[in-house]
């Protein structure tokens, strides 16, 4: 007896589409990573793209596969593949005086994707209030920030209030101006178009 397999889907159409965004955006970060310069204030942290990946992903995928691609990035860089800061890989940068800051990006891109999106599903992000889109970046800013502090604090045995202004103060024009570009880019279709 044979039976036809022509109409059995083994995984949905939508799910192979948001598997491929979310490595797509895995890659971005990988190439985020190698836009880095050292902070003048702090050659400890060097400055980059990534967080602009996290605003990206989280606001074009949403939270659920927004935190997939930002969790796909940290598991590519776990298993050797030089896609974190300078083309550096492996667990070891995880563990790091900056790892803090990596292990908050699946998190930090699920929030965004929330505070933009909402609950009801995926909005258009091109349609998404101003206030809300910069707010969710705002909010996943905190949560790298958080986890930054944290991790930089414990692994270089500094004061919390250095940790503070070493992981997090000195990066906040930079961060404004990567929810300035995110903005942009979200906002470039419909300035275009018009």
């Amino acid at each position: 007896m044979a039976t036809a397999s022509d109409s059995v889907e083994l995984v949905g159409d939508d799910t192979v589409v948001n598997l491929v965004r979310a490595a797509l955006f895995a890659a971005l970060m990988g190439a985020f990573a190698f836009v880095s310069f050292p902070n003048p204030l702090n050659p400890a942290v060097p400055v980059t793209l990534q967080v602009l990946g996290v605003f990206l992903a989280g606001i074009f995928l949403g939270p659920l596969w927004g935190g997939f691609a930002m969790a796909l990035y940290l598991l590519a860089g776990a298993l050797g593949a030089p896609v974190f800061s300078g083309g550096s890989a492996g667990i070891g940068v995880l563990l790091g005086p900056t790892g803090g800051y990596l292990v908050s990006y699946p998190f930090a891109a699920a929030l965004v994707g929330a505070v933009v999106h909402g609950v009801d599903g995926l909005a258009d992000p091109e349609t998404v209030p101003l206030p809300r889109l910069v707010g969710g970046m705002v909010a996943g800013t905190a949560i790298i920030y958080a986890l930054g502090i944290l991790v930089y604090w414990q692994s270089l045995d500094v004061g919390l209030v250095e940790a503070t202004v070493g992981a997090a103060v000195v990066f906040v024009p930079v961060e404004a101006l990567k929810i300035a570009a995110a903005v942009g880019i979200v906002r470039s279709d419909s300035i275009t178009a018009a």
